[in-house]
């Protein structure tokens, strides 16, 4: 841009966006301290809990088999607003991605491996449909991972007496969907609409941070996630990630 020339509309937008990115990171670098801060004497409180529920152990009375109760009581509202806290800190962090060029189809496999012990348990049974040319995409390996996981939990408390879990992929337009279905309870538009929303939940003691942070994962590589879900009839999440012109051309 020649000087004293009005910026681009490029430029414009360019510098917006760099302002909303220094407000969040502002943001949650504000939300992180008050959060540590709560952390702090909240670990206090729970050290005394420990050290006065010992205390009372000790004595047979009624009256300290009472108080015992209600001291552990404490303990364990404690501990739900301990990982209440960690929830959000992981929610309102600002992430910075070592994003490498991965394929997708391994991610999927080695995750659904590391899940398959558990969804025996639980009799749900997996299956896979992966596109063999599908191209590569940039990802940070452990946070999608992490984002993956927390959909296929998802999937598992929704099918409490067994089920199917299928994940699929796929290659369209410059870009690859992942299609993770299962056979559970399904929920009704005005949840499925709300599943992102921070702190919204159906989950008793549920944080409601879950899915949002997947969310937040998803969208910082540039990608997207949607839900369509029905009563009764299961759930499916879909997400899309892009392809970088480079990867395309290498493949």
């Amino acid at each position: 841009m020649a000087e004293g020339s009005p910026p681009t509309d490029s430029e414009q937008t360019s510098q917006a966006v760099q302002r909303l990115m220094d407000q969040y990171t502002e943001i949650a670098r504000l939300a992180g301290a008050l959060a540590h801060e709560i952390r702090n004497p909240l670990s206090t409180i729970r050290l005394n809990m420990e050290l006065l529920s010992e205390d009372l152990e000790e004595s047979p009375s009624p009256t300290s088999q009472r108080a015992a109760r209600r001291v552990d009581l404490v303990h364990r509202e404690c501990q739900r607003l301990q990982d209440l806290l960690d929830d959000f800190l992981n929610y309102a962090k600002v992430r910075h991605l070592d994003l490498q060029p991965i394929d997708l189809n391994v991610e999927i496999a080695e995750t659904l491996d590391f899940f398959e012990p558990e969804a025996k348990e639980a009799a749900i049974e997996i299956v896979r449909y992966f596109d063999p040319d599908l191209p590569s995409v940039l990802l940070d390996r452990e946070a999608f991972r992490g984002a993956l996981l927390n959909l296929i939990l998802n999937a598992k408390q929704a099918m409490p007496g067994g089920g199917q879990l299928v994940a699929r992929t796929t290659a369209t337009g410059g870009k690859v969907s992942l299609y993770l279905i299962d056979t559970g309870c399904g929920m009704d538009e005005r949840t499925a609409s709300q599943m992102f929303d921070a702190f919204f939940s159906t989950k008793p003691g549920g944080s409601g941070l879950g899915l949002p942070t997947t969310a937040k994962i998803i969208e910082a590589h540039g990608g997207r996630i949607h839900v369509d879900s029905e009563v009764g009839r299961g759930t499916q999440f879909t997400i899309e990630l892009p392809v970088p012109a480079r990867l395309m051309n290498d493949e």
